[in-house]
């Protein structure tokens, strides 16, 4: 009688239900784990790029606005260069008549001669001056107080007129080329101080309508009060400027003659003993030109300049960025004699503009604006212009003026902004493929199991079911043997037994005696053979023991690689198995020192003791002082080769030695290659492999031994491995390589061998990531302290 085949029970106690419960526990886990670390990998990998481009793009962002400014200043300081060396240029020819009287009266009289216009004035009965004719170059003015009751100038003051006249020969030359100006002018001393002004205007007229009164009084008290006087300081002590120059700008005021707001430029002119101010040589330029570049400054899609003096008055601004900062309209304050511009940074309604430091000089500095009625973030730097002799309405004091550069924080960070959010989005659009990966794997794995579970269960099933037959006394069950595995053996087993039981039961007691003995023999057997298994794996895990400990034990200790003068040694060594089979040690012997790197053919026990065979004998051969590198390679393979042909193994490994005397640095054997950072950061890789053969292949090696020096100075780095690090896979199977560990090793070159050590092992082992690591791994950074 054959059983029927019955199907297996999904019970909680059932053989199935435990095999899909311990399987599927077992995979479920495992995807778990495998899928978090992905995820956390992601993550981290997201959060080190953001870092890292974030860093890159705010640096150029803030360079980008820096360099901006600094453009821009340039194009000031050009301008202001320009217009200081014209009006230096006007001033060195009226000086060179002043120190020269007789010339000086000689070039007057031809100016008269040639150009009676420039020096015959007529006087005005309404204004009260006298002024020359429409025709000529430039136009001289003289106050009611310096003609005689006659309506004529005062002798010493036509004199002044005639040669002033020389003006009209360089004035127009210089306002035809280099830096555009306005006007350029004499003034005379304070005690007569004719206007003379090319080109052409009528000056005398502008000035009675823009200020009254002036005629009545002196000239320099009633437009420039304390300026003259501040010259004069000068005069009696050089030392007393307060810019080593002679050339002194007014703040930002509007001109009479063109209505427009103006900067002035004067340049004292001196007696010929030095003692005196014999007048001014002087150029006005109009806002305008300072203005226009400032206000052409581009940066972004929003960023405005601005030229702020000292004390927060603004010169320059575009109408934008005047609302942007909370700037009053420009107004004029009028005062004696000129009028000013009035527009401060510090009556700002921005309370982080009117509290902003000028003197920061190339400070970016994050504020906020309000902007209806929200905080937007901005950047602010400025930028010093060179300092200068500043009048306002007093004496002459130092004055640094600076331009800023104001730009809203999301322009100029707008690659940064964008980039994160690629980043961002890249990292959620992976986790969300990760966890897809995940909860289809799941399902994939689930429905494996249960399947599985079906088609393995089912016999061990079909044998519950006869056993309960069997149990029940029923000797005829039988059970179908549908395949060829383990479970169609004990169901072939089964039916045997079964056949037996039937066979043997009425000898029953008799079967069971001979059945009792034959399982008493069987389990002494089993125990004995239970006990020489323990016994042999326990042999086995000691041997392992103590091989990994012994290979342990002879690498270098911190102390011995921190004793070496001059040099700092870190190593990191990572078997792939329990004992591995690279080499590396660091011999010291008096001022011989000597550095191995190795690596024998695959790895395990016997790989093992071979590199504890080349440790040993190295050391001896050290001890032994020999100091011959290729003799000391040429004898250490020779007793290498004799140990490997008396234990018979097919190992052989490749061995660089590199000896230092605390001078040279040489090089011997055949390895990998050795890579040296220089203190500049430069890569230098160095080709072992025309300095020796592997160690253990001949018994002789000596004719293929070769040695290299190689320059090894303070701050240098030099790099050793074996082919675990550059054949290190990641899970795509991709190579670390040669290259990737030299652009590590530049990237860390500067800090120390420790440091480097530990950042190389560190993107190796995140390069790796879960990857199975298949050879060992060894790494030893040397740095010239």
């Amino acid at each position: 009688m054959t059983a029927a085949p019955k199907k297996p029970s999904l019970g909680l106690r059932s053989f199935r239900t435990k095999f899909i419960l311990v399987v599927g526990g077992a995979v479920l886990f495992d995807l778990l784990v495998s899928g978090s670390l992905a995820l956390w990998n992601v993550q981290r990998l997201s959060r080190d790029a953001t870092t890292q481009v974030g860093e890159g793009l705010e640096k150029a962002s803030q360079d980008y606005i820096r360099s901006s400014t600094e453009s821009t200043v340039a194009q000031v300081g050009l301008l202001l260069n320009q217009v200081h060396s014209d009006v230096k240029a006007l001033a060195g020819v009226l000086q060179s008549q002043i120190d020269r009287p007789t010339r000086n009266t000689k070039v007057g009289a031809a100016m008269a001669k040639a150009d009676p216009n420039a020096v015959t004035v007529t006087f005005d009965s309404r204004g009260g001056w006298a002024q020359n004719a429409p025709g000529s170059p430039s136009v001289v003015s003289v106050w009611g107080y310096l003609l005689d009751k006659d309506h004529r100038p005062l002798p010493q003051v036509q004199t002044d007129i005639e040669t002033s006249a020389v003006l009209d020969l360089v004035a127009p030359n210089l306002l035809q080329n280099g830096a555009s100006k306005l006007q350029m002018y004499y003034i005379g001393p304070k005690e007569r101080p004719i206007f003379r002004t090319a080109p052409y205007t009528d000056q005398a007229q502008t000035f009675d309508r823009l200020y009254p009164g002036h005629n009545k009084e002196n000239f320099w008290t009633f437009f420039f009060p304390g300026i003259y006087e501040s010259w004069q300081q000068w005069a009696r002590n050089p030392a007393s400027r307060p810019v080593p120059e002679d050339i002194t700008q007014t703040a930002p005021y509007t001109d009479a003659i063109t209505g427009k707001l103006i900067v002035s430029f004067f340049h004292p002119l001196w007696t010929a003993d030095r003692r005196d101010v014999a007048g001014i040589a002087g150029a006005d330029i109009t806002l305008d030109q300072l203005a226009e570049i400032v206000e052409h400054v581009k940066v972004a899609e929003t960023g405005f300049g601005f030229l702020a003096m000292s004390n927060g008055n603004v010169a320059a601004i575009n109408r934008t960025g005047e609302k942007i900062i909370g700037l009053r309209a420009a107004s004029d304050a009028t005062n004696q004699g000129v009028t000013g511009v009035d527009r401060s940074l510090r009556n700002s309604s921005q309370k982080a503009i009117a509290s902003l430091p000028l003197d920061a000089d190339g400070v970016i500095h994050h504020i906020s604006l309000r902007e209806n009625g929200e905080d937007v973030p901005y950047l602010v730097v400025t930028k010093q212009l060179r300092p200068s002799n500043l009048w306002v309405n007093g004496p002459v004091e130092r004055e640094v003026m600076s331009l800023g550069i104001v730009v809203r924080e999301h322009e100029i960070y707008a690659s940064l902004i964008a980039a994160r959010e690629q980043i961002a989005r890249a990292t959620n659009r992976i986790l969300l493929y990760q966890i897809l990966a995940v909860l289809v794997s799941l399902l994939i794995v689930a429905a494996a199991v249960f399947a599985a579970s079906k088609r393995i269960t089912g016999g061990i099933s079909a044998l519950a079911a006869a056993a309960r037959s069997i149990e029940a006394k029923d000797y005829s069950v039988r059970v179908a043997i549908t395949s060829k595995d383990e479970v169609a053996q004990a169901g072939l087993a089964f039916n045997r037994m079964a056949e037996q039981i039937s066979f043997h039961t009425e000898n029953l007691e008799k079967l069971v005696d001979e059945r009792t003995k034959e399982i008493e023999a069987a389990k002494e057997e089993i125990e004995a053979l239970n006990t020489q298994l323990k016994s042999e794996n326990l042999r086995l895990g000691a041997e392992l023991d103590v091989a990994r400990h012994i290979q342990m034990m002879v690498l270098p200790r911190p102390a011995e690689l921190g004793a070496v003068e001059h040099l700092e040694i870190a190593a990191y060594m990572r078997p792939a198995d329990e004992v591995g089979g690279d080499y590396y040690d660091v011999l010291q012997n008096g001022r011989s020192l000597k550095i191995g790197i190795g690596d024998v053919t695959g790895h395990g026990l016997e790989s093992g003791v071979l590199m504890l065979m080349v440790q040993s004998v190295a050391r001896a051969l050290q001890e032994a002082g020999e100091t011959d590198p290729s003799k000391f390679l040429a004898h250490l393979n020779r007793a290498i080769f004799k140990n490997i042909e008396r234990t018979k193994t097919d190992k052989h490994l490749t061995l660089s030695f590199l000896d230092y005397d605390g001078d040279r640095l040489t090089i011997s054997g055949q390895h990998e290659d050795l890579i040296v950072i220089r203190k500049t950061g430069e890569v230098e890789r160095i080709d072992t492999g025309d300095l020796g053969l592997p160690v253990g292949l001949e018994s002789d090696i000596s004719p293929f031994v070769d040695t290299r020096e190689i320059s090894f100075k303070q701050g240098d780095l030099i790099v050793l491995h074996t082919d675990g690090v550059t054949e290190a896979e990641n899970p795509r199977g991709e190579l670390f390589g040669i290259d990737r560990l030299c652009q590590s090793a530049r990237l860390l070159h500067g800090q120390t061998a420790e440091e480097v050590k530990d950042g190389i092992v560190e993107g190796l082992m995140a390069y790796i990531g879960t990857q199975k690591i298949h050879d060992d791994i060894t790494l030893v950074v040397m740095r010239h302290r």
